[in-house]
């Protein structure tokens, strides 16, 4: 059985940084492309990251220059840093894998307001 369990998430000012973990059980990550989705109340899931297992990378214009997507296989967890943070980043976000018909998390809320 697939697990994905995001963590990282909390209440941070404008400007500032969190770094959300998406650990994987039950999958081997080395092989797969993975990507990180946000959705915020009332508005579409929407792509933020997505990175390739070998380690290619696209972001949303919205995030370009500010967000940025790892993995470390060894730990099978994929990380997503945010830097920057403005309020329209609020928003739950979620790890995937093998999209949208594949494997979620929970999702790990990120707010963002002084």
């Amino acid at each position: 059985q697939v697990q994905l369990v995001e963590s990282g998430g909390g209440l941070v000012q404008p400007g500032g940084s969190l770094r959300l973990s998406c650990a994987a059980s039950g999958i081997a990550l080395r092989m797969k492309d993975m990507a990180w989705y946000r959705q915020a109340p009332g508005k579409q899931r929407e792509l933020v990251a997505h990175i390739t297992w070998t380690g290619n990378t696209n972001y949303a214009d919205s995030v370009k220059g500010r967000f940025s997507i790892s993995r470390d296989n060894a730990k099978n967890t994929v990380y997503l840093q945010m830097n920057s943070l403005k309020p329209e980043d609020t928003a739950v976000y979620l790890c995937n894998q093998g999209g949208v018909a594949g494997n979620w998390g929970q999702g790990t809320q990120v707010t963002v307001s002084s």
